[in-house]
């Protein structure tokens, strides 16, 4: 009843106001009481200012430039100030009165963490949206009346955070008050003078200096709470302190040199991280020398008569693998970074503050070096499972497997993904017997599924015990070989084990509770869009924050985290994922840039979708390589690129086409009208492209050339 009577009152007042107040929402009124009765003008105003927002009613803006107008600065800033706030937190009153239990109670399992947070920095939230006026204020004030925060913090916080956009407010007033009141009207002269000039200016940019003030209070704040006990160093060592000597490490590092910072970068094994060492350098070397043993099998189909089965020297294929990291070594070397202006260590590197990371050297030295801002790129390592038995078997992941010199004569692959199928299909095409054991149904589960059946049916054909939908059990360890046991029983003999199913972030030994850092239960860190953690002098890029685990797109995060970290004060660029181009080097390779057909269904994105096959491309014809196709997806009616899937000799090159069509908005009719050469790969992006281009002409449009050609005839 008591709620009812208060709701009552409320509409009652609020139907009066409309009804009797319009002129209290003019100056006239006031400017005209004022002269005689100053005192009792400004009382009056102070109550009619309660009410308004109180009951939120719009036209506190309008009432905070009268009072400038009126009563002039000063007075007119004492008495909004206080107006604003008392009516805020009456407004706050009745909000609770009303609703804040029948919400609290509705949507309790929703606000569990709101309500956390406002109970935590309520009134830093509070002061936040007062300062910075991104929700009207009216909103501000009933929102805040649901959450758990007293009357009286809020009082004073609304009191505090109101008190620069008011003073803002009631000066425009003022300056607009003066011309009024000037006697010259509104002519051009009379209101561009200085003062009003400046306060309308003030006007307009104040929520922008506002939004810089309270994101260095923010940084502040977030840095003293992560400060670990330590004070900010009054002169830094560096500018930028990079972990970790992979590809987002090397790139942030020579971004920083270039721009004539001073830059540390510390790695703890070896420089060019995954990439170089273990991931796509010898993988990529260990499939080209497995191609060609297979096309060495499949020669007798060309005529040539040494299409016997290749018989591979293994230790000299992995002499290959490591001759080609040791030719890509000088690239990443620590001569080569060091000559273009960066500081390498090698060691371990722990983050002690803020602005500080103790560096282990390999030489047994211990120091500590200070910046002013911190980039971690530590990378990723591979996932190992927990399944009984692993320990007593044989097993290798993406990381160990570069290390053996001899084939496994039965190579046990668990995982479908990129790793899992190239090298179990490379191990193949060496010679080892290999089962691929996924718990999924298809290869490859982020293509499309007519991508996975085209390429499983290709290892398959060469070999590969495909096992979907299942996953190991147990491990046995015999005297010559070893047993999987899948779930549904099934028993697979092997002699080795690769472990491809994912990977984690590396961030033990970091020293990441120092700052108040966390990584999540993969081991990534989250970072914001600018790649800036929770920390404000650390950022974080490449396979350390999950996202997209490839090469080229850790290098991509680098310039980001680098330009943000140095410059950030300045001007901060969002990581741009819009345009992000990957393959898989199985054989068909497959390449894929933007949607796919299955991604566009599941997000609801209207498409059409112009395939091209392989089989009637001239090249790949002579090439005895016609398996394959090229898939575009566009916008309906327009030659806009939404997608592009490529599976098929060279896919990795040929996507190139639609990674810079996207990037920079260049359709399929770009594409149509640009010369290819012939017999090439790069022709079956003309050819899809024309493809497309047909289905665009409308059946009446030729039959219209049609009967204009009969007459010419």
């Amino acid at each position: 009843m008591k709620k009812l009577l208060l709701l009552g009152l409320i509409i009652g007042l609020v139907l009066g106001f409309y009804v009797l107040g319009d002129q209290w929402l003019q100056p006239e009124t006031y400017q005209a009481l004022y002269q005689n009765h100053p005192l009792q003008t400004a009382g009056l105003f102070f109550v009619i200012y309660i009410l308004v927002t109180a009951l939120s009613i719009p036209g506190a803006a309008l009432m905070t430039l009268i009072a400038g107008a009126v009563f002039g600065l000063s007075k007119g800033l004492l008495i909004v100030s206080f107006a604003s706030s008392i009516g805020a937190t009456l407004a706050f009153i009745m909000s609770r009165l009303l609703l804040k239990d029948w919400v609290q109670s509705k949507f309790a399992n929703h606000l569990k963490t709101i309500n956390a947070g406002v109970e935590k920095d309520g009134p830093f939230y509070l002061f936040t949206l007062r300062l910075i006026p991104v929700v009207p204020f009216f909103a501000i004030n009933l929102l805040m009346g649901l959450m758990p925060i007293s009357p009286w913090r809020f009082y004073w916080v609304s009191q505090l955070g109101m008190l620069a956009g008011t003073a803002v407010y009631v000066n425009a007033g003022a300056e607009l008050g003066q011309v009024i009141m000037s006697g010259e009207g509104f002519s051009l002269a009379g209101v561009m003078t200085p003062g009003l000039l400046g306060a309308l200016v003030l006007l307009a940019i104040f929520p922008w200096i506002a939004r810089a003030v309270m994101t260095k209070v923010q940084a502040k704040r977030a840095l003293l709470k992560r400060s670990n006990g330590c004070s900010k160093p009054k002169q830094f060592d560096d500018n930028l302190i990079v972990i970790g000597g992979g590809a987002a490490g090397l790139v942030s590092s020579i971004i920083g040199s270039a721009v004539k910072a001073k830059v540390t970068l510390v790695e703890q094994h070896k420089m060019g991280g995954d990439c170089l060492n273990t991931g796509c350098v010898p993988s990529k070397a260990i499939i080209h020398a497995a191609k060609i043993a297979h096309e060495n099998k499949q020669s007798h189909q060309q005529g040539l008569l040494t299409g016997e089965p290749a018989n591979v020297d293994f230790k000299q294929v992995m002499n290959h693998v490591h001759n080609s990291i040791k030719a890509i070594e000088p690239h990443d070397s620590v001569e080569r970074y060091e000559g273009m202006g960066v500081a390498c260590a090698t060691g371990q590197a722990k983050i002690i503050s803020p602005w500080e990371v103790e560096i282990a050297h390999a030489d047994g030295r211990v120091e500590v070096r200070s910046a002013a801002n911190i980039i971690i790129a530590t990378g990723g390592r591979p996932r190992i499972p927990n399944i009984a038995g692993l320990d007593q078997v044989t097993h290798y992941t993406s990381d160990t497997l570069w290390q053996i010199d001899e084939l496994p004569k039965r190579l046990l692959v668990l995982g479908a993904g990129p790793i899992g199928c190239e090298l179990g299909q490379a191990f193949a095409r060496l010679g080892s017997g290999v089962s691929l054991v996924d718990q999924g149904e298809f290869l490859m589960p982020r293509e499309d599924q007519d991508v996975s059946t085209l390429v499983a049916e290709a290892m398959i054909a060469e070999g590969v015990n495909h096992v979907p939908g299942r996953f190991i059990k147990q491990l046995q360890a015999f005297d010559d070989h070893s047993v999987a046991i899948l779930d549904n029983g099934d028993k697979i003999e092997f002699d080795a084990l690769l472990l491809a199913i994912g990977r984690v972030g590396n961030t033990h030994n970091l020293g990441l509770e120092n700052v108040g850092l966390a990584a999540n239960d993969n081991g990534f860190l989250a970072v914001d869009e600018f790649l800036q953690t929770e920390c404000p002098t650390i950022y974080a890029c490449g396979d350390i924050i999950g996202g997209y685990q490839f090469t080229h797109v850790s290098a991509h995060e680098a310039w980001f985290a680098a330009v943000n970290s140095l410059f950030g004060r300045f001007k901060r660029f969002k990581a741009d994922y819009r345009v992000i181009p990957w393959a898989t080097f199985t054989s068909p390779e497959v390449a894929r840039v933007g949607l796919s057909e299955t991604e566009a269904k599941e997000q609801g994105i209207a498409y059409e979708s112009t395939q091209y096959e392989l089989n009637d491309l001239d090249r790949a014809i002579v090439d005895d390589a016609a398996a394959g196709f090229v898939r575009v997806l566009t916008v309906p009616g327009k030659d806009t690129i939404l997608g592009a899937t490529i599976v098929g000799s060279r896919a990795d090159d040929m996507i190139a086409t639609f990674v810079v069509g996207m990037k920079h908005g260049l359709g399929l009719n770009k594409v149509l009208g640009t010369i290819h050469a012939y017999p090439t790969y790069m022709e079956a992006n003309k050819f899809v492209a024309g493809q497309w281009k047909r289905k665009q002409v409308s059946e009446k449009l030729l039959a219209m050339v049609e009967w204009y050609n009969r007459k010419q005839r």
